[in-house]
């Protein structure tokens, strides 16, 4: 299974074409704080999981040996069994070893998965939870605020994406991973989670009560001629939501349509590039895939482009990562929609996850993605064709300030 998006988030994108001991329904990191998207927040934002075409590549680590020589690891281990004053567990033992192979590469989007993890990675995706809905990400040695769901406690609660969390509750935040963080926000419906917030220069705390959290993938309605289409993510049944959608845009003779994947952590590569189709004629480009120059997969339009030559406006803001950037960057550089809104979250890479024998797995990056036109995005997002921001007070009044531009430019 491959991923792409942002670490320590939930998105997903999952290729119905693997094997099927490598399909994913996650994520979307795909990893959500008792969100929908809790484990992937903790496991990686935007979350692409795509074929198999990546799979035994031709390595850039050939100079590594086959097989490691443990003599040191040894020694701290006998170091640790003999003189440690407190209680080891061996598959602590064993789980930390690999999480630290894992760490050794220095990038935030490869993960070892315990068993208990991996579970939850490959539950949490399509299912109902008890959260705050909101994606979480490690950057920087901080757990930030990925994406605030919309409509959830979080977002209602004021969080938005960038935030940095210091404390959960009492706890210090600062030295936890995105797993340990998860654990700490997530709890049963109904109870009260503190978060300690660094905004810029500014300290804000705020009480948010979980709740059941569940996702439609896609709301759709047509209003004063106007076709809106809000993906929240790309989950298994995204792209027949949409073509729904799009049939009923058709039939009443939209005079346009916007499509809104604002703090969509993304989800299942080949949703993407089939609600891509829906626009872009057959066979064009919607993602390509490189292992360092050399490209590994190409997927293409699939045809049933029928809302080609409907003026077409995306909304997309910093929590809009993976499948959704997907989206929006193949729609724009084939020319079939204006992006309106604030700068892309910027999840420019492809993750794989190997499961291993009892159930724990490995999530590791194995690609870069790049858009139609040849740009990868990672860290510096997809910048809207016009900037459009929401202020706190539009916020608080409840004027979506994007959306009203959309409207406008129809």
């Amino acid at each position: 299974m491959k991923i792409v998006g942002t670490d320590n988030s939930k998105n997903i994108l999952v290729d119905k074409n693997l094997p099927k001991s490598r399909r994913k329904t996650s994520h979307l990191a795909i990893f959500f704080i008792g969100l929908i998207f809790g484990v992937l927040a903790s496991r990686g934002i935007g979350l692409i999981v795509a074929s198999s075409s990546v799979q035994d590549p031709v390595g850039v680590n050939d100079s590594l040996p086959s097989n490691l020589d443990y003599t040191e690891v040894e020694n701290v281990y006998d170091s640790l069994r003999t003189n440690y004053d407190g209680d080891l567990k061996l598959q602590d033992i064993y789980d930390s070893l690999k999480i630290g192979l894992s760490q050794a590469t220095g990038d935030p989007y490869t993960t070892y998965f315990t068993v208990d993890e991996n579970e939850e990675f490959n539950g949490e995706v399509n299912g109902t939870f008890s959260g705050i809905g909101a994606e979480l990400l490690s950057e920087n040695n901080v757990i930030i605020i990925a994406t605030p769901l919309s409509g959830f406690p979080a977002e209602k609660a004021g969080l938005k994406s960038r935030d940095i969390i210091l404390k959960i509750d009492d706890l210090d935040a600062t030295s936890l991973t995105v797993s340990e963080a998860v654990k700490q926000i997530r709890g049963d419906k109904g109870t009260t989670v503190k978060l300690d917030i660094l905004r810029g220069d500014e300290q804000l705390e705020f009480s948010i009560v979980r709740s059941t959290i569940t996702i439609p993938s896609v709301n759709f309605k047509v209003e004063n001629d106007i076709g809106y289409m809000q993906i929240t993510r790309f989950g298994e049944d995204t792209y027949e939501l949409a073509r729904t959608a799009a049939d009923k845009f058709v039939a009443v003779k939209v005079k346009g349509i916007i499509v809104d994947v604002r703090n969509n952590p993304g989800g299942y590569l080949d949703q993407s590039v089939k609600v891509s189709s829906l626009w872009i004629l057959k066979g064009k480009t919607v993602v390509e895939e490189r292992r360092g120059n050399v490209t590994e997969r190409v997927d293409r339009s699939l045809g049933g482009n029928i809302l080609s030559g409907y003026k077409t406006v995306v909304l997309i803001n910093g929590g809009s990562a993976s499948a959704s950037e997907i989206l929006a960057g193949a729609l724009k550089d084939h020319g079939e929609a204006t992006l309106i809104g604030e700068k892309t979250f910027g999840k420019g890479s492809v993750q794989q996850v190997n499961e291993f024998p009892g159930g724990s797995a490995l999530k590791v990056t194995v690609a870069k993605w790049y858009t139609p036109n040849g740009k990868n995005i990672n860290k510096e997002g997809i910048r809207p064709d016009a900037e459009v921001k929401i202020t706190a007070e539009q916020a608080t009044a409840g004027i979506d300030s994007q959306k009203k531009a959309a409207i406008e430019s129809f």
